[in-house]
């Protein structure tokens, strides 16, 4: 039974602002399942967690970009740092809030990645485990984030 994340309509109000939103937490809190569960029908999911799929995320970023059409889902991209440029080139040629939803449990191996290929395009998010609240169905505003977080919540340029 999925439970639902208070996170959910923040990727989903903050996808009409931003063109990139990741998702990042520990293994095992529900990234992947909740992005999985709250995209829209025509938001293709992709992970890296395939061989294949990493193999040309590495070696062929350009070629995973243009098989991989926005609007998409790619999950465990810390394996493929070199698309955040791939991703960058994209999102300044369309120019489109909500391509790309990314999901990594290892931010900090990716944050240099990230400030320099999407700064201004990305809003990092972090999930944490389910609260009780989330058990119990309440809704309540997630904790706030630490303050090494909140230096990557990048703001769109205006």
């Amino acid at each position: 039974m999925y439970i639902k994340r208070q996170m959910t309509e923040i990727i989903r109000s903050q996808s009409d602002n931003f063109p990139v939103v990741l998702v990042t937490g520990p293994r095992q809190v529900g990234k992947t399942t909740l992005l999985k569960e709250i995209k829209e029908e025509n938001r293709e999911y992709v992970t890296l967690d395939d061989p294949i799929e990493r193999e040309m995320a590495v070696n062929q970023p350009e070629l995973f970009i243009r098989l991989h059409k926005p609007p998409v889902i790619i999950d465990e991209i810390q394996y493929a740092p070199g698309l955040f440029q791939y991703i960058k080139m994209e999102v300044d040629k369309e120019n489109i809030d909500g391509m790309y939803w990314l999901a990594s449990s290892h931010i900090f191996t990716i944050i240099k990645n990230i400030g320099d290929s999407l700064a201004g395009r990305v809003l990092v998010l972090r999930l944490h485990g389910i609260s009780q609240d989330e058990e119990s169905g309440v809704f309540s505003f997630p904790f706030p984030e630490t303050p090494l977080i909140n230096i990557w919540n990048l703001t769109k340029e205006t």
